[in-house]
């Protein structure tokens, strides 16, 4: 990775920004997201044209909420931004910028920078799951995005876990604390993290939600194990840094494999290397295997 690059990383609140240089990304302020499409665009070029003042960058690599299409320049899908959807804005942003642009969905940049030089370096293949408000991720084929036939490769918390319940319903911390929120019924809001230290305490209330979105990624995580087979599935989202996190999914795989007994192993779960940076590093690493030759 020798190139220098403009980095965005477009966020429904705030989008952060970067360059990638001398092997590292240099980050600079983040800013509020715009309301509108044209304080959008004055708000990336300023940014682009500071970088250029900076670090003399060859192009600019975007992180983006919704469905990336490469091909179209749109971005298909929903986000907190719904003024970047479904019109031609790769083409636009390469001429404000004067530029070369690449834009890649969030949670799929998160997984090349896995791949590229983070808990997935040493594989070809991998599942990247990011558990937050719901779930994401993405599937890495040979070090490449999968991007599915309508840009659904990775759409992990669309998965059905029983009769009507999504993996998303079922597998998120946000989940985690509003159901024990409306289990408890005490007047008070509890958040995921709430519900994990309580259900630490002994709580067991507590204990059966925690346990309720460990057996649905358990179930998640065998399912993709046994269709896909990659060599590592990484988990993403700040409950990966929960130690309890991968060893509470794994012994829920275990009670699996004793009712498919014909399964022969665990699939080899990790915690993502990356955390903050990660889109701004996937950004980088997208640019790069899209203009290898800038």
């Amino acid at each position: 990775m020798t190139q220098t690059i403009g980095l965005i990383d477009v966020g429904g609140t705030s989008i952060k920004l970067g360059a990638w240089a001398d092997q590292q990304v240099h980050t600079y302020p983040a800013i509020p997201t715009p309301a509108t499409l044209e304080e959008f665009y004055t708000a990336l070029t300023t940014a682009v044209e500071q970088m250029k003042r900076d670090y003399h960058i060859s192009g600019v690599g975007i992180s983006s909420p919704g469905a990336v299409n490469k091909q179209s320049g749109q971005i298909e899908g929903a986000s907190a931004i719904p003024y970047i959807h479904y019109f031609n804005i790769h083409s636009a942003l390469v001429e404000k910028f004067g530029l070369p642009v690449t834009i890649e969905n969030d949670a799929n940049c998160a997984a090349l920078a896995e791949v590229a030089a983070g808990a997935g370096k040493d594989v070809d293949n991998l599942i990247f799951m990011i558990i937050g408000t719901g779930i994401g991720g993405a599937i890495i084929e040979h070090k490449q995005v999968e991007h599915g036939a309508h840009l659904f490769g990775g759409e992990l918390g669309y998965m059905l876990m029983d009769d009507q319940s999504t993996l998303s319903e079922l597998g998120s911390p946000v989940r985690v604390g509003k159901r024990y929120t409306k289990r408890v019924n005490d007047g008070k809001t509890y958040s995921g993290k709430d519900v994990f230290a309580l259900a630490d305490q002994g709580n067991t209330d507590a204990q059966a939600e925690v346990q309720t979105m460990y057996a649905a990624l358990a179930k998640a995580i065998y399912n993709l194990q046994y269709s896909f087979d990659p060599e590592k599935i990484v988990l993403g989202g700040a409950v990966s840094n929960n130690p309890e996190l991968i060893p509470g999914i794994l012994a829920e795989i275990k009670k699996i494999r004793k009712i498919v007994t014909i399964a022969p192993f665990d699939p080899e779960v990790v915690p993502c290397a990356f955390t903050d940076g990660a889109n701004l590093r996937g950004a980088a690493v997208d640019f790069m295997n899209t203009y290898p030759e800038k």
